[in-house]
């Protein structure tokens, strides 16, 4: 399987892990004690590590640099984001997700240029 798949595919994953764990008790958990909160997404949140630990390992042994893999998980992060909020949150889709999308495509050109 080829380095970027390995690697970017393994951040997607990471990715869906920690926005529920970040975000989805507001939904779920809303009205119980932010330390249920908190160790409900923990327990979430070890399957993000156990999946963006070897993706940066990988990455990063294969030649990425770190500043590539932040910026990757940046955009990632964004891609999984604006999906989860608006379909699994209602969150209404606002402009400035395009208007952020543009700023980070920018940040993947001065990053991963040669």
């Amino acid at each position: 399987m080829p380095l970027s798949v390995q690697t970017f595919g393994l951040l997607v994953l990471s990715n869906l892990f920690m926005t529920f764990a970040w975000y989805g008790h507001l939904k779920h958990q809303a009205a119980k004690p932010w330390l249920v909160a908190a160790l409900v997404s923990w327990g979430i949140a070890l399957f993000e590590y156990l999946l963006q630990v070897p993706a940066n390992r990988i990455g990063y042994s294969g030649g990425y640099s770190l500043a590539q893999l932040k910026i990757a998980q940046e955009v990632i992060t964004l891609a999984v984001f604006v999906p989860f909020a608006v379909f699994y949150m209602g969150q209404p889709l606002k402009l400035d997700y395009l208007w952020a999308g543009l700023c980070l495509i920018g940040a993947v050109y001065f990053i991963f240029r040669a």
